[in-house]
């Protein structure tokens, strides 16, 4: 498979073309679409390698990207601009989430790293309850927040990773890591409360 990266650059459209690639992508037209990344997809994932230096992760954000710009076309203004700058608006933004989200990843896995090594579970009855209460409200999750949960601390993926596998929209990848994380706070809380 050939990625816009490795895909030689296009001539640059007239203004003419620009305008009618413009007009179809404000209007969700596919054809537009595809024209745009094959004459802007470089230059997004160029950009995002450079920021990101990972060029997988930029190949997921370029995708991302693009996404983005089909769903938001209806938002581009011309009068604001080229196409082009809009779409790199689009992946500065995008890089930014990629980037925070390392960075939690990150600390998460420091202070993961940084907590004691306690005795063995089994030695203490509390901790074994405790695992046991947390899968019995694991069980209780409707099955895709239950699946995303799982895929993400259990199978230690990356929503981008699970977005992938599950074939999800990754927008939906963390909504439903998040309502499930609230639920099983709930869930947790009252079984504490009573």
């Amino acid at each position: 498979m050939t990625t816009a990266a490795t895909t030689p650059v296009p001539p640059a459209p007239s203004a003419a073309e620009e305008a009618e690639i413009a007009a179809g992508i404000r209007v969700g037209d596919a054809r537009c679409l595809a024209l745009a990344y094959q004459r802007w997809g470089g230059l997004v994932q160029g950009l995002a390698t450079r920021s990101l230096g990972d060029p997988l992760e930029a190949e997921d954000v370029t995708q991302q990207v693009f996404l983005a710009a089909w769903r938001g076309g209806a938002h581009y203004r011309p009068e604001r601009g080229p196409l082009a700058a809009w779409l790199v608006g689009i992946a500065r933004h995008k890089i930014a989430d990629a980037l925070a989200s390392r960075t939690r990843r990150t600390a998460l896995t420091a202070a993961a790293a940084g907590l004691p090594q306690g005795p063995d579970p089994a030695a203490q009855p509390e901790i074994c309850l405790d695992r046991a209460v947390v899968r019995a409200e694991l069980a209780r999750l409707p099955d895709p927040h239950r699946r995303v949960l799982w895929m993400a601390y259990f199978g230690e993926l990356t929503q981008a990773e699970i977005a992938a596998r599950t074939g999800l929209p990754l927008g939906t990848v963390k909504s439903h890591a998040r309502r499930a994380l609230h639920r099983l706070r709930a869930s947790l809380e009252r079984a504490e409360s009573e």
